[in-house]
């Protein structure tokens, strides 16, 4: 299928070529100060849902974990205390700012002996076929340009019987549509200007969530590549989404 000559960025369209250097400038600007606004923006609650996405994975002592936009190393953190001294984590995420924080961060706390780092595109993960029982992607789905073609990608160096899930900002229950919009196009940018002088890269953030697949279109992408036994858990009533799908 050709590739669009046009894609979203946010809510404007750009060249599709372009995307990824957009969605690059966004992640080197806010890299030092992400985890603080991770925090900020979500009251500290994307912990919780990290932890839950971690808890649900099935990982075990000696398996092989992808990170994909891993960013500052959170689940990566998780991942490495649960595959222990036999298993194995690559944290992989397409921006060398974010890549740079997570790895120096994770190897300040001591963690580095089952660890890789890798700067990919999840389009075109660059690992063999059957390489890893979990695939995990949070909040970094949303930014890549062609999602079919990551979604293909993660499918192919997933192992049969492996898992994917993807943690992901989605559509919130309808009562909750009005402040969510407020927080978002409003707070949201200003505490981004307030915190890290930069209320362009949160206004994108904001406008990148609802551009993105709500739950059952990114299900049926999902099964659409070939994952079986594709459900989701909302959480936050919806504002985010654990998606899971396996390869047999």
């Amino acid at each position: 299928m050709k590739q669009k000559d046009t894609t979203h960025f946010g809510y404007k369209e750009v060249p599709t070529a372009e995307k990824a250097r957009h969605v690059a400038d966004v992640f080197h600007s806010v890299a030092g100060k992400y985890d603080l606004m991770n925090d900020l923006m979500s009251l500290g609650i994307h912990r919780f849902w990290k932890l839950f996405t971690v808890s649900n994975s099935g990982v075990r002592r000696g398996a092989k974990v992808l990170d994909i936009a891993g960013g500052t190393g959170d689940l990566t953190r998780k991942f490495a205390k649960m595959v222990g001294e036999t298993g194995h984590v690559v944290l992989a995420d397409i921006n060398g700012s974010m890549l740079n924080v997570g790895r120096d961060r994770l190897t300040d706390d001591g963690i580095v002996a089952n660890i890789d780092y890798v700067q990919a595109n999840a389009e075109a993960l660059p690992f063999p076929d059957n390489s890893f029982d979990c695939i995990t992607i949070a909040f970094g789905l949303r930014n890549v340009t062609d999602k079919d073609k990551a979604l293909a990608s993660m499918f192919r160096v997933l192992k049969p019987g492996g898992q994917l899930m993807v943690l992901e900002f989605s559509k919130p229950a309808d009562w909750l549509g009005g402040i969510y919009d407020t927080y978002s196009f409003k707070v949201l940018p200003q505490l981004g200007k307030l915190f890290t002088g930069d209320a362009e890269s949160y206004r994108y953030l904001a406008e990148s969530i609802r551009m993105h697949p709500d739950q059952e279109t990114l299900k049926q992408m999902m099964i659409d590549v070939g994952f079986e036994r594709c459900d989701y858990h909302n959480m936050s009533a919806g504002i985010v989404a654990l998606h899971r799908g396996y390869k047999f």
